[in-house]
């Protein structure tokens, strides 16, 4: 379990800090550098429900029979929400060629086929989404898989663990969060989609109305509505939008709605209500209650497709069949003389998500002050409903929508029922202690708040935000930022904004950073020097000169090359920004203050890069005047070694500042020892040096004793753990001596006789035992 949880520790540092925001061609997808031909490959697309999973695994099928990925000769695609059932069994041969495609003959022949060129076989199956409900997947207990029957949670874990059908290549599509972390060792590949840029948001817009006597303003009302705006671009949203935009424009309306219950609303609205006389109105209302029902029933066990005939109703199939609602299927027979079987799926996750608030909103079994639960946030467990993210903001929304007449036509709820509801969640929120909630709750709160468009409640969360916002970690989508940014507006406080790994786009961060009442940020160096140079390609000079006076870099913690090379630009940046400041702002001299100010440098990146990455740092070293504490111990050892040390030293007369010097753990000799002693008395400022757990041996310390009385600032020495014997531990005392600012020398070792050390604490109190 331990170990899971650290695997999903991993999936969600991989997919938000190491990725590198750089896209990658259809083409590339299967192409796997040093890895064997023969085993199974496993890709995982991730992205947010909606972000064009499904549309890309179609796009690489039709590619594929456009002749493009050549090296496969068979491609299966699954819906998971489809084959996810837990009451199906299959084999592997009916998934392949009863449920996918059934050939007119010849099958067993194809299906021994590919049991013999696994390598010819792309396996793609979309939505992993329906399958993470359980924290293991069971082995197979079947003695032939490939044509026993068995669950499809037994199928994909042969699949996975190269049990079954071992050197084919496996495609996933899933959601960030989803539990596939207890395979994240068997992923060879992980690539995210992360949806449509602002100039993509405008070209999906324009394709859309391409044909259109809207064309024109189409595009100018939702760009007018930046919450909506925001909200394209995820292309799922996008295409509601575009809908509903259509529809609002053919009624002679001018404006659309401020949030996104209205959006769904008025889409219902305009599915079913247009066209409906006064007898079907009730017959529509009880429909749409029943298929509410049935989504909030699936949606608790994390599913969205169901046999159809568990549908309560021939009407209510019928009417969320009419509606495109749902989207039929039909199962794999086992024999011939079955009755096929059917199923039936909601048509978008989004519109599940709805159903899903309109149900609790609805059902007379569920009292006023249990609507709150479904909120969570105060759980300090995961949310219980997170796989219905949306669903939340919509029962809240809805709360507030119980006047609309839209919302009216959709239900008979009572006037009075809905206000007490709403008092019930105006009193949960006042109470909330906001300034306790994490990150990710937070986040939760402000978007559901929104949804409300209250005054009050708006408010109410704006005054209550601490004046240290954290979203470090935190996916912040444009919709978010949209909502943090509006939120921020209200409040009169002034604002440090931690956006580190939150993936936030340029757009984003360059509306946080524009608040006269931010007045600190920390985001991704990355993300933060793009922003300047898009601003000095623009020439707004004056918001350059004031970003930068609000980035904030200390303490900086270095994990991973791009770490450094981040760095690297950012001091780069400093030296172009100089002259274009200097010509706007009249200045003599100008220098980014987060550089000028670091005080703590971390560095930790392992012996894998930890050489390379120090030489590349020490370039860029005296570009930070003020660094006080250079810490090059890291839990994974960094293993600067010998060439390490010498190339640091070479850098000690620029360090005036530095106080802490860590090294421990580097694994240095002698040789680097020397290297480091010659020039540890340039230091001026050094207070503490650590060579905690390195190879230095008498050698290494005798050059060390002759330079202590030199270093006049030292008050701290720690060379406990290498390789010195009572001869060098001598010599350091010899030179304690003749050093009266020093207050502290640790030097066990393991080398040096119990008796020698204890004898030499008692000729020196500052010798540790």
């Amino acid at each position: 379990k331990n170990s899971a949880k650290a695997m999903e520790k991993e999936l969600v540092t991989f997919s938000l800090q190491e990725k590198e925001k750089t896209g990658i061609d259809r083409s590339q997808i299967f192409q796997i550098p040093q890895r064997k031909d023969l085993e199974t490959k496993v890709i995982v697309v991730l992205g947010k429900a909606g972000m064009g999973k499904s549309i890309l695994v179609q796009k690489i099928c039709q590619d594929w029979s456009n002749g493009e990925f050549s090296q496969f000769e068979f491609v299966f695609w699954f819906d998971c929400k489809q084959i996810s059932l837990p009451e199906k069994l299959y084999s592997l041969k009916e998934l392949l060629l009863e449920f996918f495609v059934k050939p007119r003959e010849g099958s067993k022949e194809i299906f021994e086929y590919i049991l013999q060129n696994p390598a010819k076989v792309l396996l793609i199956f979309d939505g992993f989404k329906g399958l993470h409900d359980h924290e293991n997947f069971p082995r197979s207990s079947a003695s032939q898989p490939e044509k026993d029957l068995c669950s499809i949670k037994e199928l994909l874990s042969g699949l996975i663990q190269k049990k079954i059908l071992n050197g084919c290549t496996l495609l996933f599509t899933a959601r960030p969060k989803d539990k596939l972390y207890q395979y994240m060792s068997k992923v060879d590949k992980t690539i995210e989609i992360v949806g449509f840029s602002p100039q993509q948001r405008e070209l999906y817009i324009t394709r859309y109305f391409e044909e259109s006597p809207y064309c024109d303003s189409a595009l100018k009302l939702i760009k007018e509505c930046e919450y909506l705006f925001s909200h394209c671009y995820s292309p799922v949203m996008c295409r509601f939008v575009c809908f509903l935009c259509e529809a609002v424009l053919e009624m002679g309306e001018k404006t659309l709605p401020s949030t996104l219950t209205e959006v769904f609303l008025k889409f219902f609205q305009q599915k079913i209500m247009l066209m409906q006389t006064d007898v079907t109105a009730t017959q529509n209302q009880e429909n749409l209650a029943t298929l509410a029902r049935i989504a909030w029933c699936l949606g608790e066990k994390h599913q969205s497709a169901m046999k159809s005939d568990l549908i309560p109703s021939k009407e209510v199939k019928e009417f969320a069949l009419k509606y495109g609602f749902f989207l039929p299927f039909a199962f794999p027979r086992h024999s011939d003389s079955e009755e096929e079987e059917f199923g039936s799926t909601f048509s978008d996750f989004v519109i599940q998500n709805f159903l899903c608030a309109l149900h609790l909103l609805l059902a007379e079994e569920l009292k006023d002050k249990n609507l709150t639960k479904y909120l969570s946030f105060l759980s300090k467990k995961k949310k219980p409903y997170n796989w219905l993210d949306l669903m939340p903001r919509f029962l809240v929304g809805l709360l507030f929508l119980q006047d609309d007449p839209y919302f009216c036509s959709l239900s008979n709820e009572d006037a009075k029922q809905s206000t007490k509801k709403q008092k019930t969640l105006l009193k949960y929120i006042r109470r909330l202690q906001i300034n306790t909630l994490c990150p990710e709750r937070l986040l939760e709160l402000l978007c559901c708040v929104y949804e409300t468009q209250n005054n009050y409640l708006l408010q109410h969360v704006a005054l209550r935000l601490e004046p240290d916002l954290s979203f470090l970690g935190i996916v912040l989508t444009p919709p978010d930022v949209h909502v943090l940014l509006s939120i921020l507006k209200r409040s009169r406080k002034e604002f440090s904004l931690d956006l580190q790994n939150s993936s936030i786009d340029m757009q984003g961060l360059q509306a946080l950073v524009s608040l006269r009442n931010v007045t600190s940020f920390r985001a991704s160096l990355s993300d933060t020097v793009r922003l300047w140079k898009s601003l000095e390609q623009t020439k707004d000079y004056e918001l350059l000169k004031e970003s930068t006076e609000k980035f904030v870099l200390d303490p900086f913690k270095a994990k991973t090359m791009k770490d450094i090379s981040d760095l690297s630009d950012l001091v780069e940046m400093q030296e172009k920004m100089m002259n274009c400041v200097q010509e706007a702002s009249g200045c003599t001299r100008y220098g980014i203050p987060a550089i000028r100010n670091l005080r703590k440098l971390e560095f930790a990146l392992g012996p894998a890069c930890g050489l390379q990455g120090l030489q590349k740092l020490v370039k860029i070293l005296a570009a930070f005047p003020s660094l006080q504490h250079l810490d090059l111990d890291a839990l994974s050892e960094n293993g600067i070694g010998d060439e390490g040390a010498k190339s640091l030293s070479e850098v000690f007369p620029t360090l005036t500042s530095l106080e802490t010097l860590n090294l421990s753990q580097n694994k240095i000799t002698d040789l680097g020892a020397e290297k480091l002693a010659t020039a540890l008395p340039s230091l001026s400022s050094l207070k503490t040096l650590s060579l905690y757990n390195n190879s230095i041996c008498d050698f290494g310390a005798e050059n060390l004793a002759k330079v202590l009385p030199a270093m006049r600032s030292l008050r701290v020495l720690d060379v406990q753990y290498n390789k010195i014997t009572g001869v060098g531990a001598q010599q350091l005392t010899d030179s304690l001596r003749k050093c009266p600012h020093i207050k502290n020398l640790m030097m066990w070792n393991p080398t040096i006789p119990y008796g020698v050390l204890e004898h030499l604490h008692q000729l020196d109190s500052r010798i540790s035992v």
